[in-house]
């Protein structure tokens, strides 16, 4: 397995210390929002700017070592997981996301109607519902007589 060191130097990236962090935070997993990639930058390296953080995501986006999704009428997430095409599942309610693999084993995992003449290699799909949390408390306010 690949030190952050080694992977940034691969992807030829300087290695700093918050590209460093930021690639360990989004290794731990999750789909996080820049301001909770910032706060956790922070905690570990005490003084980097939101600015830096950003500067940090893009590099790393970049090169392929992290991924941004925007799920409709929420803010830009990032993750560490690149480069198997899979999608996510977004709750209404709370905005949870979870991975969803592709549907098909080969990419893209869905053939559009129309190409256009371009060349696919991924398709991008995101899933909307209600997780289990948000499904149980919207049945429990339905049953409220309150």
């Amino acid at each position: 397995m690949s030190t952050g060191a080694e992977l940034l130097r691969a992807h030829g990236l300087r290695v700093t210390r918050p590209r460093l962090a930021v690639l360990d935070i989004l290794t731990d997993g999750g789909h996080l929002e820049v301001d909770e990639i910032a706060q956790q930058v922070r905690a570990r390296l005490d003084s980097v700017s939101t600015q830096a953080v950003y500067d940090v995501l893009g590099a790393l986006s970049r090169a392929g070592l992290a991924r941004r999704i925007e799920p409709a009428g929420s803010p830009a997430r990032y993750e560490a997981r690149v480069g198997d095409n899979h999608h996510h599942i977004v709750c209404r309610g709370c905005g949870a996301i979870a991975d969803v693999d592709c549907s098909v084993g080969r990419r893209p995992c869905l053939t559009p109607s129309e190409t256009h003449g371009f060349d696919l290699d991924e398709a991008e799909i995101t899933f909307w519902g209600l997780c289990p949390a948000c499904r149980t408390r919207r049945e429990a306010d339905r049953s409220d007589p309150a």
